[in-house]
């Protein structure tokens, strides 16, 4: 009896996304190999995947026909995961449809079977949300193309760390009254992430799914004001009080929806204009083609606020997007702050230590100013300290710590991380461990860095510069402390 055919990979696109990063472990182990497209690669290094021999991380963009057509390369299929949520517009919409045309054309000369794209589900007709209608473009460019595309459908998506998830969970644990908008009486139909990866998954396994659209969903139809009682029902909390009020717009939600919850206003609008469209599943083909278990609404909440209780957040919503480059410290006036202790622990210790900075852990000092900085943050429009971590322990490149992103990592020995918060300038904080006179000792040495731009940068340095001493002192003899208790209990 001959041996069956090896399969093709499956191209994976947006594999550092919230999706895109859960769905390529999944695919390993139906058996696929997978090969990963990304504009950074090095932000799938840490993921425990990626030494997987059958993955294959190559970089490139979906907007670079070259590097797209060298992807597409042998494989059988190929997810669409990369829809932006980050802008607005004619000019976002076009872009949007540009790169879906040039991807379909892509896998055709590729000989691909088959595209996956997980869409947004909402009614038909000319009433749909800018993001939704542009959604539909994306599925009408990919199936303009000779290749079969599988479009499935879904609506709020219930998982640890997606953007809809985080929004729900922060509005019912801090307002136990809430304004709403009037599209709170909306029905839809939740979907817990788990059963959103099966359907990913076992679509390439069934010819029947191949050039249909089809509309995914849980077991459970309900409008977000009885979703919210859930969340606070789960949460342990008394039902919330809801005031929806028609006269509170898309964005003035999306700005309230960035001052209380992680979720930037950028992300928040497109959700929160989506919620005047109805989405409910039309039938229930998918369920019957690809059968499984439907996760109610109640248990994919309570699963996912014991993922976030755990510390097992598997990806966030704030994974995705481009890495910015290093500041370009050359010219001008560089401001910086340089700290050295001495550790009575070995250097892996000591780095244990600093990487628990940031989120639940806080910043080993002066938790109280670091709070202030995030909430005036907020109010400016940057991301304060509320995506706090993915791990309580570990961190990845390109990762989100509260209000800086890992720019730098180098396992036991360097730590380097962006500012992301409104400032009138670029700043960098850098922790390294140098090797001490034995193996049980080690010197940590932490850099701040700042450089300003104009008057409102020099203003804002040395505005900050008294609080340095509390702050910044603070900190690395939290971190030395720390490092020894680990040592002490190893």
């Amino acid at each position: 009896m001959s041996e069956p055919a090896p399969r093709r990979p499956v191209l994976v696109t947006g594999a550092t996304g919230y999706i895109g990063g859960r769905l390529v472990p999944r695919l390993l182990a139906a058996g696929w190999p997978v090969r990963c497209l990304a504009r950074t690669p090095r932000k799938l290094a840490g993921r425990a995947w990626a030494a997987d021999p059958r993955v294959e991380i190559v970089a490139g963009d979906v907007g670079d026909p070259a590097t797209l057509a060298q992807a597409m390369h042998g494989c059988g299929a190929a997810y669409y995961l990369v829809h932006s949520m980050l802008a607005a517009g004619a000019a976002y919409v076009e872009e949007d449809r540009r790169l879906a045309r040039l991807f379909a054309r892509a896998a055709a000369e590729a000989g691909v079977g088959r595209i996956v794209y997980l869409g947004g589900l909402g009614e038909l007709g000319d009433g749909l949300s800018e993001h939704l209608a542009s959604r539909r473009e994306v599925e009408r460019e990919l199936a303009d193309g000779p290749v079969p595309v599988t479009t499935l459908r879904a609506a709020m998506i219930i998982g640890s760390g997606s953007a809809s998830f985080e929004i729900l969970r922060y509005l019912v644990e801090r307002l136990p009254v809430m304004v709403t908008p009037r599209w709170v009486s909306t029905q839809s139909q939740p979907i817990a992430v788990r059963d959103v990866l099966h359907y990913l998954v076992a679509c390439l396994d069934t010819p029947e799914t191949a050039g249909r659209t089809l509309d995914i969903g849980g077991p459970d139809v309900l409008d977000y004001k009885e979703l919210m009682q859930v969340m606070a029902s789960e949460r342990g909390l008394r039902r919330r009080v809801i005031v929806p009020l028609p006269v509170l717009t898309p964005r003035l939600s999306s700005l309230w929806i960035h001052l209380v919850t992680p979720v930037s206003s950028d992300i928040a609008r497109p959700l929160a204009e989506g919620l005047r469209n109805r989405v409910v599943c039309r039938d229930d083909e998918a369920a019957r083609l690809m059968p499984q278990t439907l996760t109610p609404v109640r248990a994919a909440i309570r699963e996912a606020l014991d993922r976030v209780e755990q510390g097992g957040v598997e990806t966030m919503w704030s994974l995705a997007g481009p890495m910015p480059g290093d500041p370009d410290w050359a010219g001008g006036t560089v401001f910086t702050d340089r700290r050295e202790v001495e550790v009575a622990a070995p250097a892996a210790d000591a780095f244990r230590a600093v990487c628990r900075i940031g989120g639940g852990h806080g910043w080993y000092a002066a938790d109280i100013l670091w709070r202030i900085r995030g909430l005036l943050d907020r109010l400016a429009g940057g991301p304060g300290l509320r995506r706090g971590r993915r791990d309580p322990e570990t961190v990845a490149w390109g990762e989100p710590l509260d209000f800086w992103r890992v720019t730098g990592l180098e396992q036991d020995r360097r730590l380097a991380l962006r500012a992301e918060m409104k400032l009138p300038g670029e700043a960098l904080l850098e922790f390294t461990i140098e090797p001490g006179a034995d193996p049980d000792h080690c010197r940590l040495v932490q850099t701040a860095r700042f450089l300003p731009r104009g008057l409102a940068g020099l203003a804002y340095w040395y505005a900050v510069l008294p609080l340095h001493g509390v702050v910044f002192s603070g900190m690395l003899a939290g971190i030395r402390k720390e490092a020894e208790r680990l040592r002490a209990t190893a």
